[in-house]
């Protein structure tokens, strides 16, 4: 099953991303390592938000990724959703309809 972590990001997200910038990339690529994040990345222009693509049969994982981001524990997201997304067309879909 398909997940977006969808994170709105703070008024200081950018003031302070550097400090917390590697520690939090290290936790994505990780998670990518293990097959469950599939695509992460700011959103916007300026940058608004964040979204994060994760394929996992338990929201929980999702759920623990976002409670020990350091973005999240910092307050760099002012808050975050996680949102099914039940994915039916394309190569990568969850539930393939055609």
């Amino acid at each position: 099953m398909h997940y977006l972590l969808q994170y709105q990001t703070s008024a200081d997200y950018l003031e302070k991303r550097s400090l917390f910038r590697a520690e939090h990339l290290q936790l994505a690529w990780w998670a990518a390592e293990r097959g469950e994040l599939i695509l992460g990345g700011a959103v916007g222009e300026p940058i608004e938000s964040a979204l994060l693509l994760f394929n996992v049969s338990d929201p929980a994982k999702v759920k623990a990724f976002a409670e020990s981001d350091p973005y999240v524990i910092h307050g760099l997201v002012s808050s975050y959703r996680i949102l099914p997304w039940h994915t039916v067309a394309g190569h990568d879909a969850a539930t393939p309809i055609r």
